[in-house]
């Protein structure tokens, strides 16, 4: 019963931290910076309290090297960087936010850590739409944040929390107040509820509850970068799964046609780019983010081999974010793009380690997926959906990340670590278990 108890709690700390890290802006808008960062501050010391009580040092040889040098050679960056101090922070939260993550893969077995990050999804989800619910039903009008002092200004759009259109049917932010990255977690809550009902890891009627409301919440936020992401996820999927079905030795059709429709993708995308962003609802510039990338570009082009300084989300205080890109009265704190974001702020060298680590990842997540664990020696059982999962995750993260910066900061790069973790000591976190 004890252990029982034990279990559930730290279930229950793995989500309350991803939903800390996801729904970060929730906290913000709700308690302010000062409120959300003594949070974090004490997730930080919970975590770093269970790994020292854990006694599990040796496990730190399963960090992926790639990965410890990027972080090396980030942290380096700080020596030559333009804004010291905003780059001294970023790396600290950077580390912060990588080690958290790869104490919760550390610490927890694959049971746990599904169930903890599918509980930190459903919450997002359900205090999403009964906030949505709540703005409009009750409220009746656009809701800004708390602790903002606003005045008598013009207030652009995107800087309020919930912009009342739950009755027309979107786009809704939820309590993360952006659509973009509410759609993006229910596509993370997508493919966690769908690998649990195929698992069996929940009941029937729950688990396709909840994959309704995944559905419904990804429609109503209208994101056009989400339903790329989506359609890659799927299409990973398919190829999986096809591939699994196979014998080594006959698996050259799958990687032929694979490769062919990748290289036909990549040579007809320019062409037809109008009419894509047209089909999606969106400017032939991706609304906007041409713009910013241009500028981003700029920068590059001055300081292209060590970048500007380590900075993950950018600081609007410092030179040159405090008006690299601004649009309609609003000032972005994203490249919009993470490795443009990445080659701007350390240089080629930190674009091609951190190009190392997702290929890598990649990689190792793939063979998870379609091959037997070589610890599993009982052809006879079927493989799991979980093997499937780091994949699908993975490709929803890079997929995103051409779009947007999320995959460098918070929840996005806490599971971009764990997953790269998770891949390198599949007999626990997120792979076959032993």
């Amino acid at each position: 019963m004890v252990n029982r108890a034990r279990q559930n709690a730290h279930t229950g700390l793995v989500g309350l931290t991803f939903f800390t890290l996801f729904a970060s802006e929730a906290w913000r808008n709700l308690i302010g910076w000062w409120g959300y960062l003594a949070l974090g501050v004490v997730l930080l010391i919970t975590w770093l309290v269970i790994v020292i009580r854990a006694r599990r040092s040796l496990y730190w040889r399963a960090l992926p090297a790639s990965f410890v040098v990027f972080l090396v050679w980030s942290g380096l960056s700080i020596a030559w960087s333009n804004y010291t101090g905003a780059s001294a922070l970023g790396w600290g939260s950077t580390l912060a936010t990588a080690f958290v993550a790869y104490a919760i893969v550390l610490t927890t077995d694959r049971a746990e850590l599904v169930r903890g990050l599918g509980f930190a999804l459903r919450w997002i989800l359900a205090l999403s739409l009964i906030f949505e619910a709540v703005v409009t039903l009750i409220v009746r009008h656009p809701v800004l944040p708390l602790w903002v002092n606003w005045g008598t200004t013009k207030i652009p759009d995107a800087f309020y929390w919930s912009q009342n259109n739950l009755l027309s049917l979107g786009p809704i932010q939820g309590i993360v107040g952006n659509r973009n990255l509410l759609g993006f977690i229910a596509l993370l809550a997508l493919i966690i509820f769908c690998v649990q009902l195929a698992d069996r890891a929940v009941w029937r009627g729950s688990g396709i509850m909840w994959i309704v409301i995944a559905v419904a919440t990804l429609v109503l936020t209208g994101s056009s970068t989400v339903i790329v992401a989506l359609a890659a996820v799927a299409l990973a999927a398919v190829t999986a799964l096809w591939t699994r079905a196979l014998r080594p030795s006959r698996r050259w059709p799958v990687y032929l046609t694979v490769g062919a429709g990748a290289v036909a993708a990549l040579a007809t995308t320019p062409l037809w780019w109008p009419q894509i962003t047209a089909l999606l609802g969106r400017s032939a510039d991706a609304t906007g983010r041409a713009d910013i990338w241009n500028a981003v570009w700029g920068l590059i082009v001055e300081r292209p081999v060590v970048g500007w300084g380590w900075i993950s989300y950018w600081a609007p205080w410092v030179e040159p974010f405090n008006d690299l890109a601004e649009r309609n009265g609003v000032l972005y704190l994203q490249a919009h793009n993470a490795w443009l974001d990445v080659w701007m702020q350390v240089g080629i060298i930190g674009l091609i380690l951190f190009c190392v680590v997702a290929l890598m990842a990649l990689w190792r997540s793939w063979f998870l997926a379609v091959d037997r664990p070589r610890w599993d020696l009982d052809e006879r059982r079927p493989f799991t959906a979980h093997a499937l999962m780091p994949l699908l995750l993975l490709v929803a993260l890079l997929a995103q990340s051409i779009a947007e910066s999320r995959m460098l900061v918070e929840g996005g790069f806490a599971l971009f670590v764990a997953v790269i973790v998770a891949v390198k000591m599949p007999a626990r976190g997120l792979g076959e278990r032993r």
